[in-house]
This record gives structure tokens, sequence and C-alpha cells, in this order.
């Protein structure tokens, strides 16, 4: 199944969290944060969005800093997606 996002959506991928400290401290479940960095998987086309002109600044492959508990999460074919606005993308990631 293919994901088209509309107006100024984007369809991100989370980057799985590191499992053991700098120290090498292993992490249980639980100890983990949610990881905020993603990876962009689609995006959507901008334009006109609630009477504003929106032109999309991330691409497809971006990595980016999102908000904590940003978006919608959606799983396809057993994969965990989370459609956020672009708005609620903190940073790009070089």
């Amino acid at each position: 199944m293919k994901l088209k996002p509309l107006a100024d959506r984007v369809i991100i991928k989370m980057v799985e969290a590191e499992e053991t400290t700098k120290s090498g401290i292993i992490l249980t479940g639980n100890a983990k944060e949610k990881p905020q960095v993603a990876e962009v998987i689609e995006v959507g086309p901008g334009g006109n969005v609630d009477g504003k002109e929106i032109v999309m600044t991330v691409k497809k492959g971006d990595k980016v800093i999102t908000s904590k508990y940003a978006g919608t999460e959606i799983k396809i074919d057993g994969v965990e997606y989370i459609v956020v606005r672009q708005s609620d993308i903190l940073a790009i990631v070089e």
C-alpha cells in the first residue's frame, strides 16, 4: 500500500532509539525515551492551507526532529508511520 499525504502533511518513520548509553548501560523498554528523530517517507504538495500559502521545505529522505508527541500514528503492512503537519517538524538534521 502506498501513502500520499495531502496539503502540508508529511509522513515520517521514527528512527530507532539507542539501546545502550555512552557508558555502556543497557536500557530496558521502559527506560528509553520516545525518539524524536525521524526519516521523511513522503511529503504532501503544500499549497493553500487555511488561507495561507504553504511551501514544503522538507523532502523525502530528510532526517528531521519533531515535536515529542506530534502527529497521528498509523500502521501499514506492519510498519509504524506518523503523519504530521510540516509545522510540527522542528529541524532538519544534516
